[in-house]
C-alpha cells in the first residue's frame, strides 16, 4: 500500500547560516584531491568514530537510526562553526548522520532514490541540505525538476523520490546534509515553511 505523500518534495526552511565560515571549514576538512565524489562523516556510528565501543547488535530496521549511538567525528570538533550549525538542529530533534558531500567538477550523481528519507515513510529519518559551495553550472534535480537551493540556505527534500545532481562547473558542490529523526517539532517546521 502506497502512503499518500502530504508534504511537498521540496520544502525551503527558515534557516540561514554563514556561507563564508561553513566554505572555509569545509575546504579545510577536504585536503587531498578527489576524483568524482568525496564524503567526508561528521557525525557517525560510535563504534566507527571510536573503535575501542562495540559493533552494534543486528537490528530489524536500520531506517530510523535508532540502532547505534551517533558521534561527532574528530572531523566536525575541529569545524566550530559546522558544528554550531548541527547545534541548531538539536534544539529540535535528534541528529544522527551528518556528512560534507563534495561533487567535483563535470561529475554527475545518477538518478536514484533513498527509500527511508521522506517524512510520509515509517521509521525513517529526513535529511536536511544546506548547500555550501555550489557554482551556477550546478543542477539538482527532484521528481525532473530543477530545485533552486543556494548557499547557506536549508532544505527538507523528499528523497524517496528520484533525484540527480549535475556539476557542469569547474568547481566543487558541497553539501551538508544532516539526517534527523522527524518528530513533531521538526515536523511543524516544514510545516509552517509550506
Amino acid at each position: 500500500m502506497e502512503i499518500e505523500k502530504q508534504f511537498e518534495d521540496r520544502i525551503q526552511l527558515p534557516f540561514t547560516f554563514d556561507v563564508e565560515k561553513m566554505q572555509a571549514e569545509a575546504h579545510a576538512l577536504k585536503q587531498e584531491h578527489y576524483e568524482y565524489y568525496k564524503v567526508i562523516p561528521l557525525r557517525s556510528p560510535a563504534h566507527l568514530v571510536d573503535a575501542s565501543l562495540p559493533f552494534p547488535p543486528p537490528a530489524d530496521n536500520y531506517a530510523d537510526g535508532s540502532w547505534t549511538n551517533w558521534m561527532n567525528t574528530p572531523n566536525l570538533e575541529k569545524s566550530p562553526y559546522l558544528k554550531s550549525v548541527i547545534d541548531t538542529f538539536n534544539q529540535y530533534t535528534t541528529v544522527n548522520l551528518v556528512r560534507l558531500l563534495f561533487l567535483a567538477p563535470n561529475a554527475i550523481v545518477k538518478e536514484h532514490t533513498d527509500p527511508t528519507l521522506a517524512l510520509e515513510e515509517e521509521k525513517s529519518m529526513i535529511r536536511l541540505t544546506v548547500p555550501i559551495d555550489n557554482n551556477e553550472d550546478v543542477d539538482f534535480f527532484l521528481n525532473d525538476t530543477l530545485v533552486p537551493m543556494k548557499v547557506g540556505e536549508c532544505w527538507y527534500l523528499r528523497l524517496s523520490d528520484p533525484h540527480r545532481v549535475i556539476n557542469s562547473g569547474a568547481t566543487d558542490r558541497i553539501n551538508l546534509t544532516i539526517d534527523v529523526i522527524p518528530n513533531s517539532k521538526i515536523t511543524e517546521i516544514i510545516n509552517n515553511a509550506r
